[in-house]
C-alpha cells in the first residue's frame, strides 16, 4: 500500500522550484476562479526575463494575474480566458487579454482532443488521508484540465473547502508531479447585491412561470440575484439545483427553506453545480455538505442530462436584444465583458425539460457614457457578437413583461420584443421594423 505522506513529502517543492519545469512556449493552465495558483502565479511572474512566448489560460479570475501585471509587452507571458470577470474584462480593455470563445459543455472535449497543456498549476484543499486532492470550487473545469496537462502542479490552499462531488471532483497524489504549500489570504468577503427596483419588477415578472418543485439555474449577474432573493421571500417550496455557476442566492433560498432537492428528477436530493463564487457564509455552506455535488461542466451543462430534470427553469442576463430576436450577451460591440459560458447549453436543456422554461433577462435601457438613457432593445446588430441565435431564444423579459419567442415568425417576435421595450423608444422600433418588412399593420402598438 502507498505512503501516502511519504509520496507528499517526496513531491513537494516551493513555489520557485515548481516552476522551473516552465519553458520559452508552454501552454500553461490557471483554471478557473478561486483555482487561481496565487504563490505559483508569483513565483512564475519572477522568472519573467527569463522565458518567453509563455501562453497562459484561466477564466474568471480576479486579480491581480501577476505574469500579466509584470509583462505589458506580452512579449514573455501571454493571457486568455474562457470567460472574463471584471479583472479579465479589464485586461481586455488594455489589450492583456484575449478571449477565447467557448460553450462550457464542450470543456471537457476541447482539452481532451484539440488543446495542449504543457503545465497545468492549480489551487486544491489540503489532502485527505486517502491521498486526494479536492478540486473544490473550482471541480466543473479542472478535472479534464489536469487529465491532459503532461505536468500537474497542485498548490495546497488551506481556505479551500471540501466539495463531495459526483465524479471528476478530485486528484490523487500518485497523479500530481509537483506539490506547493504555502499561507494564503482567506478569501475576499462578498458584498450581498441589493436589487434595484427594476430587478425587482423583473423578478417579479419571473415568479409567475416558476413552480413548485422546480430546478432552477441561475447565471451570473444582478437580475439573476435579484430573482434568487426574491424567491427566498416567495412561498415556492422544494426547489431544486444544477447550475454550472453556484452563487449566493442558492444559500439565501436554502436558508429560507425553499431549496430542498427533493423534487428532482435526477441527482435527487443532491444540489449539482460546477464552479462556485461567492460570500465566505457559501463557501461554508458548500464545505463538506453531503446535500451537494461538484461535477465537472461537461455534465453540468450537457444539454441532455439538463433535459431530463422535469421542470428546469434557467434564468440568465443579458445585453441586448435586436427585433429578430438575436441576442448578444457577452459584448458592447466587439468589447469582450463576459462569455458566452453556459448560456446555449441552459437555453436548449431547459427548453427541452418537460414543463422547462429557459428565460433571458435584461433591464430595458441604460445610460451611456455621455449619461443619454438608450434602449437594449435595437434594430438590428451590426457589429455585436451574437451569443444566442434566434432560433434557440425562447423566454425573454424585461421589467415590462414576459414574451415566448418559440415558433414566432419575424413580425410576431418583432411585435413581442418591441413590448419589452422602453415606452419611450418603441415608435423608433416600430419605423424599423416596418423599414424591415417584418411589422404588419395589424400589429399592435
Amino acid at each position: 500500500m502507498m505512503d501516502f505522506a511519504a509520496e507528499y513529502k517526496k513531491k513537494l517543492r516551493t513555489p520557485e522550484e515548481a516552476v522551473r519545469v516552465v519553458k520559452s512556449g508552454d501552454w500553461l493552465d490557471y483554471t478557473s476562479s478561486v483555482g487561481k495558483p496565487v504563490l505559483l502565479d508569483r513565483a512564475l511572474a519572477a522568472r519573467r526575463d527569463e522565458l518567453f512566448d509563455v501562453k497562459i489560460r484561466g477564466n474568471l479570475i480576479d486579480g491581480p494575474i501577476e505574469v500579466v501585471e509584470c509583462d505589458q509587452s506580452q512579449e514573455h507571458f501571454i493571457y486568455h480566458s474562457w470567460h472574463c470577470s471584471s479583472y479579465e474584462r479589464k485586461l481586455c480593455d488594455r489589450g492583456l487579454c484575449y478571449y477565447i470563445p467557448m460553450v462550457f459543455h464542450n470543456n471537457a472535449a476541447y482539452y481532451e482532443f484539440f488543446l495542449d497543456v504543457n503545465v497545468v498549476m492549480v489551487s486544491v484543499s489540503p489532502m485527505d488521508k486517502h491521498g486526494y486532492f479536492n478540486y473544490s470550487l473550482n471541480t466543473g473545469v479542472a478535472g479534464p484540465i489536469v487529465e491532459d496537462a503532461d505536468i500537474v502542479i497542485v498548490e495546497v490552499n488551506e481556505h479551500m473547502p471540501k466539495i463531495h462531488g459526483g465524479y471528476g471532483e478530485c486528484v490523487h497524489v500518485s497523479e500530481v508531479d509537483y506539490i506547493v504549500e504555502g499561507e494564503h489570504e482567506p478569501f475576499p468577503e462578498v458584498k450581498r447585491y441589493i436589487p434595484t427596483e427594476t430587478d425587482k419588477k423583473i423578478a417579479e415578472n419571473l415568479l409567475p412561470y416558476i413552480c413548485d418543485g422546480a430546478t432552477l439555474q441561475l447565471g451570473i449577474g444582478n437580475i439573476p440575484d435579484a430573482v434568487g432573493q426574491m424567491i427566498a421571500q416567495s412561498d415556492i417550496r422544494d426547489l431544486g439545483m444544477h447550475t454550472e455557476l453556484c452563487t449566493d442566492p442558492y444559500l439565501y433560498m436554502y436558508e429560507a427553506g425553499r431549496l430542498t432537492n427533493k423534487k428532482k428528477t435526477i441527482d435527487r436530493g443532491k444540489g449539482v453545480f460546477g464552479v462556485a463564487i461567492g460570500s465566505r457564509a457559501l463557501y461554508d455552506w458548500l464545505d463538506d455538505n453531503h446535500g451537494i455535488a461538484a461535477y465537472p461542466l461537461e455534465y453540468v451543462n450537457r444539454p441532455y442530462v439538463i433535459a431530463q430534470i422535469d421542470n428546469m427553469v434557467s434564468i440568465n442576463g443579458c445585453v441586448a436584444v435586436d427585433l429578430y430576436g438575436q441576442v448578444s450577451s457577452e459584448s458592447l460591440g466587439s468589447r469582450q465583458i463576459s462569455g458566452t459560458g453556459g448560456q446555449l447549453d441552459f437555453l436548449i436543456g431547459a427548453s427541452a425539460s418537460k414543463g422547462g422554461k429557459a428565460f433571458l433577462c435584461m433591464n430595458s435601457t441604460f445610460r451611456d457614457r455621455q449619461g443619454r438613457l438608450s434602449s437594449r432593445v435595437v434594430p438590428q446588430f451590426n457589429g455585436d457578437i451574437i451569443t444566442s441565435p434566434r432560433s434557440q431564444v425562447y423566454f425573454m423579459a424585461t421589467e415590462y413583461g414576459v414574451i415566448n419567442l418559440e415558433g414566432r415568425s419575424t413580425w410576431e417576435r418583432a411585435e413581442g420584443i418591441i413590448s419589452l421595450a422602453h415606452p419611450s423608444f418603441r415608435e423608433g422600433l416600430i419605423r424599423e421594423a416596418e423599414y424591415r418588412k417584418i411589422w404588419r399593420r395589424s400589429n399592435k402598438r
